[in-house]
């Protein structure tokens, strides 16, 4: 097990994936911000699927993810379609101008990462993939169809259990 010192540097450096965030939304076009982005990410890698599921994977409230679809729809990037299974409902797909902006999005991000990471070899970068993937897991991946958020609970003293919380 990792000592005291250790968690406490990873969680230094954690913060710090901000920054490289910060750089990834830098190279969006202007007219893609990061949650339009995501949503069509999301829509390429799940497939078409309702409002709800959307906000699922984004993992953000139905108003926020509303006003992302807004956004994307208003572009041509995303079709709002009646659900077969309820006609109340939308189905959200990827238009081809969606996919070919997925393209996009996707050829400026392995650009820059191939750019920021060629003094890195290819074991190191698929060592750090792997390492984020278990992290990840370890945490319980939103995102993911088939895994539930996992938030463990506090460690509580034995002194402070009382009967209504243990």
């Amino acid at each position: 097990m990792a000592e005291q010192a250790q968690f406490e540097e990873l969680a230094r450096q954690l913060s710090a994936v901000g920054a490289v965030k910060r750089d990834l939304g830098r190279i969006l076009p202007p007219d893609c911000p990061n949650g339009s982005a995501a949503v069509l990410t999301l829509l390429g890698r799940h497939g078409d699927m309702r409002m709800s599921k959307l906000a699922e994977l984004l993992s953000v409230d139905m108003s926020v993810t509303s006003r992302h679809v807004a956004h994307v729809a208003a572009r041509g990037w995303i079709e709002r379609l009646p659900d077969p299974a309820d006609k109340r409902s939308r189905i959200l797909r990827l238009t081809p101008a969606g996919l070919a902006q997925l393209d996009e999005l996707s050829r400026r991000t392995t650009h820059l990462l191939a750019e920021r990471l060629a003094d890195w070899t290819d074991e190191e970068v698929g060592q750090l993939i792997r390492l984020m993937t278990r992290l990840r897991d370890s945490f319980g991946d939103c995102r993911s169809a088939s895994s539930a958020c996992r938030v463990p609970a506090p460690v509580l003293e034995e002194t402070t259990r009382t009967p209504a919380n243990t």
